[in-house]
Protein backbone atom coordinates (compact mmCIF):
# COMPACT_ATOMS: atom_id res chain seq x y z
CA UNK A 1 0.00 0.00 0.00
CA UNK A 2 1.08 3.81 -0.30
CA UNK A 3 2.76 5.33 2.10
CA UNK A 4 1.11 7.97 3.99
CA UNK A 5 3.62 10.81 3.10
CA UNK A 6 2.45 11.26 -0.69
CA UNK A 7 1.55 14.91 -0.26
CA UNK A 8 -2.43 16.72 -1.00
CA UNK A 9 -0.86 18.56 -3.51
CA UNK A 10 0.70 15.77 -5.90
CA UNK A 11 -2.63 13.74 -5.38
CA UNK A 12 -4.88 16.20 -6.43
CA UNK A 13 -2.19 17.51 -9.49
CA UNK A 14 -1.76 13.88 -10.81
CA UNK A 15 -5.94 13.37 -9.96
CA UNK A 16 -6.22 16.48 -12.14
CA UNK A 17 -4.17 15.18 -15.01
CA UNK A 18 -5.42 11.82 -14.62
CA UNK A 19 -9.20 12.82 -15.16
CA UNK A 20 -7.82 14.75 -18.33
CA UNK A 21 -6.31 11.69 -20.29
CA UNK A 22 -9.35 9.19 -19.05
CA UNK A 23 -11.70 11.67 -20.69
CA UNK A 24 -10.22 12.67 -23.67
CA UNK A 25 -9.47 8.68 -24.41
CA UNK A 26 -12.98 8.06 -23.53
CA UNK A 27 -14.71 10.77 -26.13
CA UNK A 28 -11.72 9.26 -28.73
CA UNK A 29 -13.71 6.16 -28.04
CA UNK A 30 -17.25 7.05 -27.98
CA UNK A 31 -18.03 6.41 -31.60
CA UNK A 32 -16.77 2.61 -31.29
CA UNK A 33 -19.05 1.81 -28.46
CA UNK A 34 -21.66 -0.66 -29.51
CA UNK A 35 -20.28 -1.17 -32.59
CA UNK A 36 -19.09 -4.85 -34.08
CA UNK A 37 -16.02 -5.06 -32.62
CA UNK A 38 -15.97 -2.25 -30.38
CA UNK A 39 -14.67 -4.02 -27.21
CA UNK A 40 -11.87 -5.29 -29.42
CA UNK A 41 -10.92 -1.39 -30.27
CA UNK A 42 -11.30 -0.52 -27.02
CA UNK A 43 -9.22 -3.10 -25.92
CA UNK A 44 -6.73 -2.11 -28.00
CA UNK A 45 -6.82 1.60 -27.19
CA UNK A 46 -5.97 0.27 -23.23
CA UNK A 47 -1.68 0.76 -24.37
CA UNK A 48 -2.47 3.86 -25.24
CA UNK A 49 -4.37 5.21 -22.28
CA UNK A 50 -1.88 3.72 -19.73
CA UNK A 51 1.22 4.85 -21.51
CA UNK A 52 -0.61 8.22 -21.57
CA UNK A 53 -1.40 8.03 -17.67
CA UNK A 54 2.56 7.58 -17.01
CA UNK A 55 4.78 4.62 -15.16
CA UNK A 56 2.48 3.05 -12.21
CA UNK A 57 0.07 2.22 -14.87
CA UNK A 58 2.02 1.07 -17.09
CA UNK A 59 3.80 -1.21 -14.83
CA UNK A 60 0.38 -2.54 -13.79
CA UNK A 61 -0.80 -3.15 -17.14
CA UNK A 62 2.01 -5.13 -17.62
CA UNK A 63 1.46 -7.52 -14.59
CA UNK A 64 -2.38 -7.59 -15.05
CA UNK A 65 -1.75 -8.64 -19.09
CA UNK A 66 -0.73 -11.56 -17.50
CA UNK A 67 -3.83 -12.54 -15.11
CA UNK A 68 -5.83 -14.59 -17.77
CA UNK A 69 -7.01 -16.35 -14.88
CA UNK A 70 -8.95 -13.08 -13.97
CA UNK A 71 -9.97 -11.19 -17.82
CA UNK A 72 -10.62 -12.02 -21.00
CA UNK A 73 -8.26 -12.74 -23.56
CA UNK A 74 -8.11 -10.07 -26.06
CA UNK A 75 -7.89 -7.85 -23.11
CA UNK A 76 -4.76 -9.66 -21.83
CA UNK A 77 -3.24 -9.84 -25.47
CA UNK A 78 -3.65 -5.62 -25.95
CA UNK A 79 -2.27 -5.37 -22.66
CA UNK A 80 1.15 -7.53 -23.38
CA UNK A 81 1.71 -4.85 -25.41
CA UNK A 82 2.67 -2.30 -23.39
CA UNK A 83 6.51 -1.18 -22.74
CA UNK A 84 8.85 0.89 -21.33
CA UNK A 85 8.71 3.40 -24.12
CA UNK A 86 10.11 5.88 -21.79
CA UNK A 87 13.02 8.69 -21.94
CA UNK A 88 16.26 8.53 -20.21
CA UNK A 89 16.19 10.14 -17.03
CA UNK A 90 19.24 13.24 -16.96
CA UNK A 91 21.96 13.48 -16.11
CA UNK A 92 21.42 16.13 -13.26
CA UNK A 93 18.82 13.29 -12.09
CA UNK A 94 20.83 10.13 -12.41
CA UNK A 95 24.02 12.39 -10.51
CA UNK A 96 21.41 13.89 -7.97
CA UNK A 97 20.54 9.89 -7.31
CA UNK A 98 23.83 8.76 -7.16
CA UNK A 99 24.70 11.68 -4.53
CA UNK A 100 22.09 11.12 -2.48
CA UNK A 101 22.79 7.31 -1.86
CA UNK A 102 26.56 8.55 -1.56
CA UNK A 103 27.79 7.22 -4.24
CA UNK A 104 28.93 10.23 -6.03
CA UNK A 105 32.74 9.45 -6.39
CA UNK A 106 31.89 5.17 -6.38
CA UNK A 107 33.08 5.01 -9.87
CA UNK A 108 35.82 5.74 -11.80
CA UNK A 109 34.30 5.66 -14.82
CA UNK A 110 30.24 6.43 -15.37
CA UNK A 111 28.89 6.14 -18.95
CA UNK A 112 25.67 8.53 -18.23
CA UNK A 113 24.01 7.19 -21.38
CA UNK A 114 22.44 4.23 -20.43
CA UNK A 115 22.45 0.79 -21.77
CA UNK A 116 18.66 0.07 -20.75
CA UNK A 117 16.10 2.21 -19.59
CA UNK A 118 12.68 1.71 -17.77
CA UNK A 119 9.76 3.33 -16.14
CA UNK A 120 11.22 2.73 -13.15
CA UNK A 121 15.22 3.26 -13.38
CA UNK A 122 18.16 3.19 -15.84
CA UNK A 123 21.09 0.96 -16.29
CA UNK A 124 24.45 2.41 -16.76
CA UNK A 125 28.02 0.86 -17.03
CA UNK A 126 30.58 1.73 -14.76
CA UNK A 127 33.74 0.70 -13.99
CA UNK A 128 35.21 0.76 -10.39
CA UNK A 129 38.95 1.83 -9.48
CA UNK A 130 40.29 -1.49 -9.76
CA UNK A 131 38.70 -1.73 -13.30
CA UNK A 132 35.98 -4.04 -12.65
CA UNK A 133 33.15 -3.08 -14.99
CA UNK A 134 29.47 -2.87 -13.34
CA UNK A 135 26.09 -1.94 -13.98
CA UNK A 136 24.58 0.42 -12.02
CA UNK A 137 21.00 0.31 -11.68
CA UNK A 138 19.72 4.00 -10.79
CA UNK A 139 16.10 4.81 -9.73
CA UNK A 140 14.46 7.92 -11.11
CA UNK A 141 15.00 10.64 -9.37
CA UNK A 142 11.18 11.48 -7.38
CA UNK A 143 9.63 8.11 -9.05
CA UNK A 144 8.38 6.74 -5.65
CA UNK A 145 5.28 10.03 -4.43
CA UNK A 146 4.37 9.68 -8.48
CA UNK A 147 3.59 6.10 -8.07
CA UNK A 148 2.39 6.02 -4.95
CA UNK A 149 -0.32 8.86 -5.66
CA UNK A 150 -1.37 6.58 -8.46
CA UNK A 151 -1.78 3.74 -6.62
CA UNK A 152 -4.27 6.06 -4.54
CA UNK A 153 -6.06 6.89 -7.83
CA UNK A 154 -6.54 3.52 -8.76
CA UNK A 155 -7.44 2.59 -5.84
CA UNK A 156 -10.46 5.19 -5.82
CA UNK A 157 -11.40 4.71 -9.35
CA UNK A 158 -11.60 0.95 -8.61
CA UNK A 159 -14.08 1.46 -5.83
CA UNK A 160 -16.31 3.81 -7.94
CA UNK A 161 -16.44 1.07 -10.75
CA UNK A 162 -18.44 -1.31 -8.74
CA UNK A 163 -21.50 0.47 -9.95
CA UNK A 164 -20.86 -0.68 -13.02
CA UNK A 165 -22.36 -4.48 -13.69
CA UNK A 166 -19.56 -5.82 -15.15
CA UNK A 167 -17.28 -4.40 -12.44
CA UNK A 168 -19.19 -6.20 -9.80
CA UNK A 169 -18.02 -9.33 -9.31
CA UNK A 170 -14.36 -8.50 -10.10
CA UNK A 171 -12.20 -8.05 -7.36
CA UNK A 172 -11.26 -4.61 -8.22
CA UNK A 173 -9.78 -3.94 -5.65
CA UNK A 174 -7.42 -6.00 -4.52
CA UNK A 175 -6.18 -7.12 -7.65
CA UNK A 176 -4.92 -3.23 -7.99
CA UNK A 177 -3.92 -4.03 -4.29
CA UNK A 178 -1.54 -6.75 -4.96
CA UNK A 179 -0.77 -5.20 -8.62
CA UNK A 180 0.08 -1.99 -6.63
CA UNK A 181 2.10 -3.81 -3.78
CA UNK A 182 4.33 -5.57 -6.43
CA UNK A 183 4.90 -2.47 -8.35
CA UNK A 184 6.14 -0.60 -5.11
CA UNK A 185 8.15 -3.25 -4.29
CA UNK A 186 10.40 -2.91 -7.47
CA UNK A 187 11.30 0.40 -5.66
CA UNK A 188 12.97 -1.54 -2.89
CA UNK A 189 16.62 -2.53 -4.60
CA UNK A 190 17.69 -3.42 -1.01
CA UNK A 191 15.04 -6.19 -1.49
CA UNK A 192 16.17 -6.92 -5.16
CA UNK A 193 20.25 -7.45 -3.85
CA UNK A 194 18.90 -9.94 -1.22
CA UNK A 195 16.69 -11.42 -3.95
CA UNK A 196 19.54 -11.89 -6.34
CA UNK A 197 21.63 -13.25 -3.57
CA UNK A 198 19.11 -15.94 -2.54
CA UNK A 199 18.42 -16.69 -6.17
CA UNK A 200 22.62 -17.49 -6.63
CA UNK A 201 22.70 -19.51 -3.56
CA UNK A 202 19.52 -21.35 -4.43
CA UNK A 203 20.75 -21.99 -8.03
CA UNK A 204 24.69 -22.92 -7.33
CA UNK A 205 24.80 -25.88 -8.40
CA UNK A 206 23.25 -24.53 -12.19
CA UNK A 207 26.80 -24.37 -13.47
CA UNK A 208 25.48 -23.64 -16.42
CA UNK A 209 22.99 -20.62 -14.78
CA UNK A 210 24.17 -17.00 -14.85
CA UNK A 211 22.84 -14.58 -11.89
CA UNK A 212 24.56 -11.46 -12.17
CA UNK A 213 25.93 -10.87 -8.38
CA UNK A 214 25.76 -7.54 -6.58
CA UNK A 215 28.54 -5.53 -5.56
CA UNK A 216 29.01 -5.02 -1.54
CA UNK A 217 28.94 -1.48 -0.06
CA UNK A 218 27.82 0.01 -3.30
CA UNK A 219 23.88 -0.83 -2.75
CA UNK A 220 21.09 0.89 -1.52
CA UNK A 221 17.36 1.56 -1.58
CA UNK A 222 17.84 3.96 -4.93
CA UNK A 223 20.61 2.11 -6.35
CA UNK A 224 21.72 -1.50 -7.16
CA UNK A 225 25.63 -2.14 -8.61
CA UNK A 226 26.04 -5.90 -9.73
CA UNK A 227 29.04 -7.23 -11.54
CA UNK A 228 28.62 -6.52 -15.92
CA UNK A 229 27.89 -9.12 -18.10
CA UNK A 230 29.20 -7.35 -21.86
CA UNK A 231 28.51 -10.46 -24.15
CA UNK A 232 24.61 -10.52 -23.57
CA UNK A 233 22.68 -11.80 -26.65
CA UNK A 234 18.41 -12.91 -27.15
CA UNK A 235 17.69 -15.84 -25.75
CA UNK A 236 17.51 -17.69 -29.15
CA UNK A 237 18.56 -21.26 -30.29
CA UNK A 238 21.08 -19.38 -33.39
CA UNK A 239 23.70 -22.08 -34.90
CA UNK A 240 23.65 -23.94 -31.47
CA UNK A 241 23.17 -28.07 -32.10
CA UNK A 242 20.54 -29.93 -31.20
CA UNK A 243 22.10 -31.43 -27.97
CA UNK A 244 23.04 -28.01 -26.50
CA UNK A 245 19.49 -26.47 -27.02
CA UNK A 246 18.38 -29.58 -25.05
CA UNK A 247 20.84 -28.89 -22.31
CA UNK A 248 19.73 -25.82 -22.11
CA UNK A 249 16.21 -26.21 -21.79
CA UNK A 250 16.59 -28.55 -19.50
CA UNK A 251 18.73 -26.42 -17.05
CA UNK A 252 16.23 -23.56 -16.96
CA UNK A 253 13.48 -25.71 -16.77
CA UNK A 254 15.22 -27.10 -14.11
CA UNK A 255 16.15 -23.74 -11.94
CA UNK A 256 12.98 -22.95 -12.48
CA UNK A 257 10.70 -25.23 -11.04
CA UNK A 258 13.21 -25.66 -8.11
CA UNK A 259 12.18 -21.79 -7.68
CA UNK A 260 8.60 -23.21 -7.64
CA UNK A 261 8.62 -26.23 -6.14
CA UNK A 262 11.99 -26.77 -3.75
CA UNK A 263 12.63 -23.24 -2.66
CA UNK A 264 9.58 -21.19 -2.89
CA UNK A 265 11.61 -18.04 -4.11
CA UNK A 266 10.20 -16.93 -7.74
CA UNK A 267 11.53 -14.93 -10.19
CA UNK A 268 8.27 -13.72 -11.93
CA UNK A 269 9.50 -12.05 -14.82
CA UNK A 270 11.10 -14.12 -17.53
CA UNK A 271 10.31 -12.27 -20.38
CA UNK A 272 12.83 -11.98 -23.20
CA UNK A 273 14.62 -9.20 -22.09
CA UNK A 274 15.26 -10.63 -18.57
CA UNK A 275 16.24 -13.86 -19.85
CA UNK A 276 19.46 -13.78 -22.24
CA UNK A 277 22.56 -15.86 -23.63
CA UNK A 278 25.96 -15.09 -22.61
CA UNK A 279 28.74 -15.78 -25.33
CA UNK A 280 29.52 -18.86 -24.07
CA UNK A 281 25.57 -19.70 -24.71
CA UNK A 282 25.31 -20.06 -20.81
CA UNK A 283 21.72 -18.77 -19.82
CA UNK A 284 21.33 -15.33 -17.75
CA UNK A 285 18.80 -14.23 -15.34
CA UNK A 286 18.41 -10.25 -15.12
CA UNK A 287 16.24 -8.34 -12.75
CA UNK A 288 15.34 -9.51 -9.66
CA UNK A 289 12.61 -6.70 -8.77
CA UNK A 290 9.82 -9.00 -9.50
CA UNK A 291 11.06 -11.87 -7.01
CA UNK A 292 7.58 -13.46 -5.09
CA UNK A 293 8.10 -15.44 -2.09
CA UNK A 294 5.56 -17.80 -1.79
CA UNK A 295 4.03 -18.94 1.48
CA UNK A 296 4.82 -22.74 2.47
CA UNK A 297 1.46 -23.62 2.41
CA UNK A 298 1.11 -21.81 -1.18
CA UNK A 299 4.65 -23.41 -2.61
CA UNK A 300 2.95 -26.99 -1.13
CA UNK A 301 -0.05 -26.15 -2.79
CA UNK A 302 1.15 -25.48 -6.21
CA UNK A 303 3.77 -28.33 -6.38
CA UNK A 304 1.08 -30.58 -5.50
CA UNK A 305 -0.91 -29.09 -8.13
CA UNK A 306 1.38 -30.22 -11.10
CA UNK A 307 2.38 -33.55 -9.28
CA UNK A 308 -1.39 -33.94 -9.38
CA UNK A 309 -2.03 -32.85 -12.55
CA UNK A 310 0.60 -35.17 -14.06
CA UNK A 311 -0.96 -38.16 -12.25
CA UNK A 312 -4.48 -37.18 -14.31
CA UNK A 313 -6.21 -36.75 -10.77
CA UNK A 314 -8.31 -34.01 -11.51
CA UNK A 315 -10.82 -34.06 -8.42
CA UNK A 316 -7.24 -32.78 -6.09
CA UNK A 317 -6.72 -30.39 -8.86
CA UNK A 318 -9.58 -29.13 -8.54
CA UNK A 319 -9.90 -28.87 -4.49
CA UNK A 320 -6.09 -26.92 -4.68
CA UNK A 321 -7.46 -24.79 -7.04
CA UNK A 322 -10.39 -24.01 -4.14
CA UNK A 323 -8.41 -24.14 -1.06
CA UNK A 324 -5.67 -21.88 -2.17
CA UNK A 325 -8.60 -19.07 -4.01
CA UNK A 326 -8.54 -15.55 -2.89
CA UNK A 327 -12.20 -15.43 -2.55
CA UNK A 328 -14.97 -18.35 -3.24
CA UNK A 329 -18.59 -17.22 -3.96
CA UNK A 330 -21.29 -17.68 -1.52
CA UNK A 331 -23.38 -19.82 -4.00
CA UNK A 332 -20.58 -21.90 -5.85
CA UNK A 333 -21.05 -25.46 -7.03
CA UNK A 334 -18.16 -27.03 -6.11
CA UNK A 335 -19.07 -30.34 -7.64
CA UNK A 336 -20.07 -28.76 -10.70
CA UNK A 337 -16.26 -27.37 -10.50
CA UNK A 338 -14.72 -30.51 -9.59
CA UNK A 339 -16.34 -31.98 -12.36
CA UNK A 340 -15.44 -29.59 -14.74
CA UNK A 341 -11.69 -29.42 -13.47
CA UNK A 342 -11.33 -33.21 -13.86
CA UNK A 343 -12.76 -32.88 -17.36
CA UNK A 344 -9.93 -30.96 -18.09
CA UNK A 345 -7.02 -32.71 -16.63
CA UNK A 346 -8.57 -35.85 -17.82
CA UNK A 347 -8.10 -34.53 -21.32
CA UNK A 348 -4.75 -33.27 -20.68
CA UNK A 349 -3.33 -36.56 -19.27
CA UNK A 350 -5.12 -38.28 -21.56
CA UNK A 351 -2.71 -36.42 -24.57
CA UNK A 352 1.28 -37.56 -25.34
CA UNK A 353 2.91 -36.01 -22.43
CA UNK A 354 5.32 -34.27 -25.28
CA UNK A 355 2.57 -32.85 -26.25
CA UNK A 356 1.17 -31.12 -22.90
CA UNK A 357 1.26 -27.17 -23.68
CA UNK A 358 0.19 -25.19 -20.26
CA UNK A 359 -0.39 -22.49 -22.77
CA UNK A 360 -3.66 -24.31 -24.12
CA UNK A 361 -4.74 -25.91 -20.52
CA UNK A 362 -3.73 -22.60 -18.38
CA UNK A 363 -6.38 -20.47 -20.49
CA UNK A 364 -9.23 -23.34 -19.96
CA UNK A 365 -8.63 -23.60 -16.43
CA UNK A 366 -8.77 -19.88 -16.08
CA UNK A 367 -12.06 -19.81 -17.60
CA UNK A 368 -13.18 -22.42 -15.14
CA UNK A 369 -12.39 -19.99 -12.22
CA UNK A 370 -14.43 -16.59 -14.04
CA UNK A 371 -17.18 -18.94 -15.11
CA UNK A 372 -17.66 -20.07 -11.30
CA UNK A 373 -16.33 -16.98 -9.61
CA UNK A 374 -13.26 -18.25 -8.10
CA UNK A 375 -10.04 -15.88 -7.78
CA UNK A 376 -6.91 -17.44 -7.70
CA UNK A 377 -4.47 -15.60 -5.20
CA UNK A 378 -1.80 -13.69 -6.68
CA UNK A 379 0.76 -15.74 -5.38
CA UNK A 380 -0.54 -18.56 -6.60
CA UNK A 381 -1.61 -17.11 -10.37
CA UNK A 382 1.69 -15.27 -10.77
CA UNK A 383 4.22 -18.16 -10.74
CA UNK A 384 1.96 -19.88 -12.91
CA UNK A 385 1.41 -17.53 -15.30
CA UNK A 386 5.37 -16.92 -15.37
CA UNK A 387 5.44 -20.30 -16.80
CA UNK A 388 2.93 -19.34 -19.56
CA UNK A 389 5.62 -16.69 -20.90
CA UNK A 390 8.54 -18.99 -20.17
CA UNK A 391 6.79 -21.80 -23.03
CA UNK A 392 7.03 -20.07 -25.74
CA UNK A 393 10.15 -19.44 -25.16
CA UNK A 394 11.41 -22.93 -24.40
CA UNK A 395 9.54 -24.64 -27.05
CA UNK A 396 11.56 -22.12 -29.60
CA UNK A 397 14.86 -24.39 -28.55
CA UNK A 398 13.09 -27.56 -28.51
CA UNK A 399 9.64 -27.93 -29.92
CA UNK A 400 9.91 -32.00 -28.47
CA UNK A 401 10.29 -30.55 -24.79
CA UNK A 402 8.42 -32.67 -22.07
CA UNK A 403 7.94 -29.95 -19.61
CA UNK A 404 5.72 -32.34 -17.38
CA UNK A 405 8.73 -34.97 -16.91
CA UNK A 406 11.33 -32.30 -16.42
CA UNK A 407 8.83 -31.33 -13.42
CA UNK A 408 8.11 -34.59 -11.62
CA UNK A 409 11.76 -35.37 -10.91
CA UNK A 410 11.82 -32.13 -9.45
CA UNK A 411 8.38 -32.96 -7.43
CA UNK A 412 9.57 -35.52 -5.75
CA UNK A 413 12.42 -34.13 -4.52
CA UNK A 414 10.61 -31.37 -3.02
CA UNK A 415 7.89 -33.43 -1.48
CA UNK A 416 10.56 -35.78 0.27
CA UNK A 417 12.46 -32.46 1.51
CA UNK A 418 8.57 -31.54 3.20
CA UNK A 419 8.29 -35.28 4.41
CA UNK A 420 11.78 -34.58 6.01
CA UNK A 421 10.63 -31.46 7.70
CA UNK A 422 7.56 -32.72 8.74
CA UNK A 423 9.06 -35.24 10.43
CA UNK A 424 11.92 -33.32 12.25
CA UNK A 425 9.19 -30.95 13.38
CA UNK A 426 7.05 -33.59 14.72
CA UNK A 427 9.99 -35.05 16.25
CA UNK A 428 11.52 -31.50 17.94
CA UNK A 429 7.43 -31.04 19.20
CA UNK A 430 7.59 -34.65 21.13
CA UNK A 431 10.87 -33.19 22.62
CA UNK A 432 9.27 -30.16 23.61
CA UNK A 433 6.22 -32.06 25.44
CA UNK A 434 8.69 -34.26 26.76
CA UNK A 435 11.14 -31.60 28.58
CA UNK A 436 7.61 -30.29 29.60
Amino acid sequence: MPEHRTSGWLLARRACTTAAIVTGHLIAALPHLGTRGGRARLAHRAPRLLTALGPFFVKAGQLVSTRRDLLPAHVCDALAELADDVRPPSRADVARTLAEAGLADAFAEFEWEPVACGSIASVHRARLADGTEVAVKVQRHGIRPVLEADLRLALLGARAGRVLPSMRDLPAEEMIGQLGGAVLHQLDFIAERDSLLLLRANLADHTDLRIPAPVDGLCGPQVLTMEFVSDLGRFRPLGMTMERRREVVRDVLRAVYRMLFVDGLVHCDLHPGNLCLDGKGRVVVLDAGFVVRLPDAVRRSFAGFFLNMAQGNGPKCADIVLESAARLPENLDREAFRTAVTELVDEAFGALSKDFELGAFAPRLFQLQRDHGVFAASEFAFPLLSLLVLEGMIKEFDSEVDFQAEAVPVLMASFAKDVQVDAERRTDAEHSQDRA
